[in-house]
């Protein structure tokens, strides 16, 4: 709030502000085209600031200047002069004081080319609206450019003197301290931050990833075992299922700005926090260990270097976990040095690699005589032949060879899982990943061709095991080259695709650069896992999906880089390492990747489904059944590469998701789960409205007026318990009471009280409405809420208890409120605690902070809503100094002081309004069904008795008779319960219903109504009629004479209700009608106080007369 001393004086226009260092919301600079904007270039911005402030305050006596909160800015001529230019201003046309504030505090941007002349030229007037600007859409911690903030529907449409916001922040509300830091580290490292282009940070760790050890030491023996035509069939099932993931990938990638987190970020962003928080979770942990899995790999192979030098250190187990270990230390200090090193370390390994591939296709075509033993003879038909059919040794299948190859295929994520590292996300991603799966199937597709064009199945490595003698014996290819093996046949044989792993070396033009191609494979995987796994779990903790693990979020340096992401994932690794034995763990880990993949699939075919506007992907090249085809057969490879390691990972994937969904993190992503919701739950409203209603169906849908949802807590306990999961809550608030409604501030408060209904777990929606009084704000909720067939049926009021204290105008508008809900056919549901039910002048009983409200270490805060002390008066009225000055809950710090001393009464009614909140102890409810309505006296203790709190409590029920047929009447009503399947524990006939009540209940009656008859006989008729007119409510004596057999029944019940239901936890009863224009209202609520006074709970029912019980199937 600005300080009130610096206003001007009463009469006087505000004077302007020079722009000093703190700048207004929409404070522009102006700046001049061409030649100005040249010379403006020049000066120093302090100076341009501090100018701009004094031709400002030049202006202030020559222009026109708007009241309040706007002002004039004099724009720099075109031309270059300092002059102020001369423009008319009117309301329409003022710039106002705040416009497009950068939400980093720092200068404030104009939203055009800077041009103060962009409005007059466009539009032919200055205006504050702003044209389309792409910094209007950015989030607050945008690392691609700062947020504007556009003038708001306020500035632009509220009137000149209303001041809607303070200190310039749009609703009075400022950046937090969480914005303002983050904010913070973006500015200070966009200086040096390092962003890769799609081929370094995509195309080389995609390629790098996918041409594992599994090219060199493992393709030519699935060749061996499956066949060229086998094989080839094997890795374009597996690029198939790469493909269409990858196809998902850029779909997902391109539906918006992507940040780093990789798998995670694309599948939680998607499909919410729960599968992208479990999902997230293992991908990270996987990465972890394919680290152990690759420096095993280039351990084991160093060690059988060491072995056959025989240069062992200790034994081979131990050799590999100190080979391991002196790697993965290598790897994490390029790791840390930065992303820019670890990019140059990738591009070395890279080269390395392609020289291997290229090394072993040259040597290909130079056969050697040498090599021949060893079963490579060079490129022939008819070994290929030979060698194009499948060939299955030691149990081995199609699908077994294809689980050893798939783990291959598996880095298709490599490059988004550095997503915040690339410098356009958007494009590198689908071009790197589609043309490294594109390039590497190639590669792998060659590479299959060849080993069995080339080499043999089984070869002896023996230079005489040429054929002697004829050929017709000899039928294997290798005879036709004059060598003989098959003795191979009977086992032994070392060398050939079947026997040997090495023999891609064999082939080599330079067999030692195939070893060095085998170190570049595994280091580069193991180096690309390094850093996704502190990636993709830095996101994952950033997120704080998962409590306790945001100390992992911290990033430093320029680059952000997750240094405490390093240590952990070295430390798994390292475990793993040391443990040597990785066989079993290895199918898990292709396992986490694949369900990745499938959830990513699933993704594109979700959002597709949800149909929302906010899903259109610059991709293209992408469908829904075919991703979900790829989810599909993501799901069946998983399966196939071992069948419990996939029930084991989606047990996990199932353990988290509930975890998650348990915790209900506080975020909100817009997920395909949120839109899908959204259009299932409009197809059936609609699908709803087209379906009749029928009686079997029927269920209670409230209409609550409980004012403030945490104000009458007895009230909304109650009627939850009987519509929880059965029919529609709606919390009614009329707020009144305001010459000028504030509607921003009503909004706000229906999403905070939503949220705090949600977070109590009470199934009900909070609806507020603006109104001259309640019957008109009741009005307008019977009329207008709901939806469809989801309307309320019934309305629910608490009993006015304090009717006798306040202005009879006042039970004049309840007791019409009453009429109107059976004017639109509602039943109608009053609820009485003796006690009261309001409890709103209370303080300090509710916690009530919303997550957005709640900071970390906030734990101890307590709030209070202060509600109008007299909220009985109109229902849900706030107090005129909460709807002036309070637009959400008044916020207290719950200090070591003493609580504030309650009276006896406010103690009575706190322990109330909790009653309906706990299990109830064994007791009855009674039933006084008096009359018929429907059914709904009935229905609504059955389904109280249904719910856990209610259990311990019978039905019992009251009717009406005659004493001389009190057993006839018993089994007929027994009956119809029985018919209706509704359990009782009694049934009693009244037949004294109708014996006069005791003189002074009558007496007490009369003292009741005294203040509130018209006593005409005591006046002239002109006078009574005209007191009638002004004062409706009052009785006359004719009234009181017609309907004093009505009056005597209700203080008749009331004695045999003292009698029979005293000790009931509740008593539910058939609401007496009065007929509209014949009972005045203070006789109608006179009789309803005498019929509920001094009981327990009671609730008073009547439905709309329409059955809604049947015993019919």
């Amino acid at each position: 709030m600005s300080d009130p001393s610096s206003s001007p004086p009463t009469g006087q226009k505000p004077a302007l502000k020079s722009t000093g260092s703190t700048q207004s919301r929409f404070q522009v600079d102006p700046v001049a085209e061409a030649a100005a904007a040249s010379g403006a270039a020049k000066t120093p911005p302090a100076t341009r600031s501090s100018r701009a402030g004094s031709r400002a305050s030049e202006g202030t006596s020559a222009g026109e200047e708007a009241k309040g909160r706007s002002r004039v800015v004099n724009f720099l001529d075109p031309s270059g002069a300092d002059g102020a230019s001369d423009f008319a201003f009117n309301g329409d046309t003022v710039r106002s004081e705040a416009s497009l504030h950068s939400s980093t505090g720092g200068l404030s941007h104009f939203s055009d080319t800077h041009s103060s002349t962009y409005y007059l030229r466009t539009f032919g007037h200055n205006t504050i609206d702003a044209v389309p600007n792409i910094d209007f859409y950015r989030q607050t911690e945008s690392p691609l450019g700062e947020k504007l903030i556009r003038p708001s529907l306020s500035e632009l449409h509220d009137e000149l003197d209303k001041e809607p916001f303070e200190d310039g922040f749009t609703n009075g509300e400022e950046p937090t301290a969480a914005e303002e830091a983050a904010v913070k580290v973006i500015s200070e490292s966009k200086g040096g931050t390092v962003k890769f282009g799609w081929i370094k940070g995509v195309l080389v760790r995609c390629m790098l990833n996918i041409w594992g050890v599994m090219l060199f030491i493992r393709m030519s023996w699935i060749v061996g075992q499956a066949g060229i035509a086998l094989s080839c069939g094997i890795i374009l099932i597996a690029v198939m299922v790469t493909t269409i993931t990858g196809l998902s990938t850029s779909a997902i990638a391109t539906n918006g700005f992507v940040r780093g987190g990789g798998a995670y970020y694309l599948i939680s962003r998607s499909l919410g926090p729960e599968f992208g928080g479990s999902i997230g979770l293992i991908f990270a942990f996987a990465n972890a260990v394919a680290v152990a899995m690759y420096v095993v790999g280039f351990a084991e192979t160093v060690v059988e270097l060491l072995d056959s030098v025989d240069a062992l250190m200790t034994d081979e187990i131990n050799d590999i976990r100190i080979v391991g270990t002196l790697t993965i230390i290598l790897l994490l200090g390029i790791s840390v040095a930065g992303m820019e090193w670890e990019a140059k370390a990738q591009i070395v390994l890279l080269i390395i690699l392609v020289a291997a591939i290229f090394n072993y296709t040259i040597g290909s075509f130079i056969p050697m005589k040498s090599k021949e033993p060893k079963g490579f003879f060079g490129y022939n038909a008819a070994i290929m032949m030979e060698n194009m059919g499948p060939d299955f040794r030691d149990g081995e299948t199609f699908f077994s060879v294809f689980a050893i190859f798939f783990p291959a295929a598996t880095g298709i994520l490599a490059g988004a899982n550095i997503s915040g590292d690339l410098s356009d996300p958007q494009s590198a991603i689908p071009k790197g990943t589609l043309l490294a799966i594109l390039i590497t199937g190639i590669v792998y597709v060659a590479v299959a061709l060849s080993n069995g064009s080339c080499i043999v199945r089984d070869a002896t490595g023996d230079d005489n095991d040429t054929i002697i003698g004829s050929l017709e014996n000899c039928t294997d290819a290798a005879c036709t080259f004059g060598y003989d093996f098959s003795i191979c046949k009977e086992g032994g044989c070392k060398y050939g695709l079947q026997n040997d792993f090495q023999v891609m070396s064999l082939v080599s033009a330079f067999g030692p650069l195939i070893t060095a191609g085998i170190f570049s494979a595994t280091l580069s995987s193991a180096l690309a896992s390094l850093v996704s796994a502190p990636k993709v779990f830095q996101a994952l903790c950033k997120d704080n999906i998962y409590p306790g693990m945001r100390v992992f979020a911290k990033g430093y340096g320029k680059n952000n880089e997750p240094l405490r992401g390093y240590v952990l994932t070295f430390i798994i690794g390292l475990a793993f390492i040391l443990i040597a034995e990785l066989n079993i763990i290895a199918p898990i880990i292709s396992n986490f990747f694949l369900a990745s993949y499938a959830l990513i699939n699933f993704s594109v075919f979700h959002a597709s489904l949800a149909n929302s506007p906010g899903w259109r992907p610059s991709f293209k090249y992408y469908n829904k059944w075919v991703s979900l085809a790829g989810a599909v057969l993501c799901c069946v490879v998983m399966f196939v590469i071992n069948w419990w390691a996939a029930l084991l990972t989606n047990v996990i994937v199932l353990a988290l998701y509930i975890y998650v969904s348990y915790k209900k993190p506080d975020v909100n992503w817009g997920s395909s789960t949120q839109a899908l919701m959204y259009n299932q739950a409009l197809s059936h409203s609609l699908h709803l409205t087209g379906v009749e209603d029928h009686i079997k169906n029927f269920r209670p849908q409230c209409l609550v007026m409980t004012g403030y949802p945490n104000a009458r807590p007895a009230l909304l306990h109650l009627v939850h318990a009987f519509t929880k999961n059965v029919g529609l809550m709606i919390c009614g608030h009329v707020r009144m009471g305001s010459r000028r409604p504030n509607h921003k501030e009503m909004m706000n408060d229906q999403v905070r009280y939503q949220r705090w209904l949600l977070k109590k777990q009470i199934k009900a929606f909070y609806t507020p409405v603006f109104a001259e009084d309640l019957r008109q704000g009741a009005q307008y909720l019977l009329q207008a809420s709901g939806l469809g067939r989801l309307k309320p049926n019934t309305m629910v009021f608490g009993f006015k208890n304090t009717w006798r204290d306040g202005e009879m105008r006042d039970v004049e508008t309840y007791i019409n409120t009453i009429h109107d809900a059976f004017d639109l056919q509602y039943g109608v549901v009053i609820i009485r605690l003796k006690e009261g039910l309001d409890i709103s002048h209370i303080p300090g009983q509710d916690e009530f902070l919303s997550s957005y409200e709640k900071a970390p270490g906030m734990k101890e805060l307590l709030v209070a809503i202060n509600i109008g002390k007299d909220a009985d008066k109109d229902s849900s009225t706030p107090s005129s100094q909460t709807t002036s000055c309070q637009s959400s809950p008044l916020i207290i710090r719950d200090t070591k002081s003493p609580s504030v001393q309650l009276s006896t009464a406010d103690e009575r009614l706190l322990a109330a309004s909790q009653q309906f909140k706990k299990k109830q102890h064994k007791g009855t409810i009674d039933v006084w069904w008096l009359f018929d309505d429907g059914g709904l006296t009935l229905l609504i203790p059955y389904l109280l008795t249904n719910k856990k709190k209610w259990t311990d409590c019978k039905i019992r029920v009251f009717i009406g008779g005659k004493i001389n047929r009190i057993d006839h009447d018993r089994r007929a009503m027994a009956a119809l319960l029985s018919k209706f399947r509704i359990d009782f524990s009694d049934i009693n006939v009244l037949g004294d219903i109708n014996i006069k009540p005791k003189k002074h209940n009558k007496e007490r009656f009369e003292e009741m109504i005294e203040p509130y008859r018209l006593k005409e006989e005591d006046m002239e008729q002109e006078a009574a009629e005209r007191l009638k007119a002004e004062e409706p409510w009052r009785i006359t004596d004719n009234e009181l004479e017609l309907y004093r057999a009505k009056t005597n029944r209700q203080i008749r019940l009331n004695e045999l209700l003292m009698e029979h239901s005293s000790t009931a936890n509740l008593i539910v009863m058939s609401m007496p009608l009065a007929r509209k224009g014949t009972v005045s209202s203070a006789l109608y609520m006179c009789w309803l106080e005498t019929l509920s006074k001094d009981l327990p709970p009671i609730l008073l029912v009547r439905g709309n007369h329409q059955s809604v019980l049947t015993f019919y199937s």
